[in-house]
Parts: structure tokens; sequence; C-alpha cells
């Protein structure tokens, strides 16, 4: 692949189509009632996802099909990694709170990051419905889409899961930590 494209070689598409389906096959409970060649099929019809798809594997994500949305005929990968993806920690909010920060800048933004790749921060609800799956994020959290009215007063929101529960917490969206990252969801 060249730098800068956003196609991947056909040994790429090879190794993400075996890892996607794996995965598939081993988490069945994340998407009952699905079939891998249909999801193989619309994949194969989309190479820009594809690509997405493979930058959220790199980045530690293990993108897994979380539902199908019948209206759209899409379906719905979220990152499923355990842990907020490793690749993607020690990140702020946004561009604004990056540029905002005098000291110690992150170097880069979550909100950047999922950009660049093609996916977008999980919001709030997709958090929730994630963990209903299973559970995540039992040592780390991870930023989710922050409503304008919070972000605007300079904060952001993050979620984790402690004692069997999910917990929304807030923050300046210029904080970063170690220990948090984000995750992402991607509609094919």
């Amino acid at each position: 692949m060249a730098k800068g494209s956003k196609e991947l070689s056909p040994e790429q598409k090879d190794v993400l189509l075996q890892t996607l389906k794996a995965r598939f096959e081993k988490n069945m409970h994340r998407h009952e009632g699905l079939d891998w060649e249909d999801v193989e099929a619309k994949l194969e019809a989309n190479p820009e996802k594809m690509w997405s798809l493979n930058e959220m594997e790199e980045t530690g994500g293990e993108p897994d099909v979380a539902g199908y949305d019948e209206q759209a005929a899409e379906y719905i990968f979220y990152d499923c990694a355990a842990e907020s993806p490793k690749g993607r920690r020690s990140v702020c909010y946004d561009r604004e709170a990056l540029e905002a920060r005098k000291k110690h800048k992150p170097e880069n933004s979550a909100m950047d990051m999922a950009a660049a790749m093609g996916i977008e921060l999980l919001t709030e609800e997709q958090y929730r419905e994630l963990q209903e799956l299973e559970a995540f994020d039992k040592k780390t959290s991870s930023w989710v889409q922050t409503p304008a009215h919070i972000r605007k007063l300079g904060g952001a929101l993050f979620c984790d899961r402690r004692y069997d529960s999910v917990f929304v917490y807030h923050n300046g969206a210029d904080s970063y930590y170690a220990a948090r990252g984000f995750r992402g969801s991607l509609r094919v």
C-alpha cells in the first residue's frame, strides 16, 4: 500500500478478512443471526471501509460486528478489545483541546485520530450497547462523543466499567491519561 493510500494491498486485505472472520466466529454472541458470508460480501464491495477496519485493527481495537441496521442495510462494527485500544491512548479529546494546552501536549486527539481513520467515536448510547454484549474497559476508560453544550464549557465525557456497572464521567477535554483512549464505530 502506498504511503497515504486508503486502499489495502491484496495481502493486507486477506489477512484482515481472515482476522475478522476468526473473531466473528469466535464471538457469535455479539451478532447472533448474522452470517459471515454476508458481512464479507459487504466488505469486499467497500474497500475504503476495509481500510478503516484495518486502521482499527492496527491500533489495537479488535473490531467486530456488533449489530445490523436493517433500515440502512449496514453492518455496525465496534472496537471490541477488552480494554481501550492501546494504539489510541494518551490522547486528549479534540483538536481545540490539543491546541489549548500550553505544556506537555499529547501527540494527538481522539477526534482527530478517529477522523483520520474514517471512524466515529462511540456515543454514550453506543458505549452502553457495547457493554451489554460483554464487559469492556474494566481497567481503562474511553472518550465518548460529547454534547456541544458540555464541550463548549471545556469538558468532555468518558466511560468505563467498574463494579459491574457502566459509568459516565467528565474531565477537561485537554486532559489525557495512559489508561484512557477511545473506541470507534464503523458502518459498512
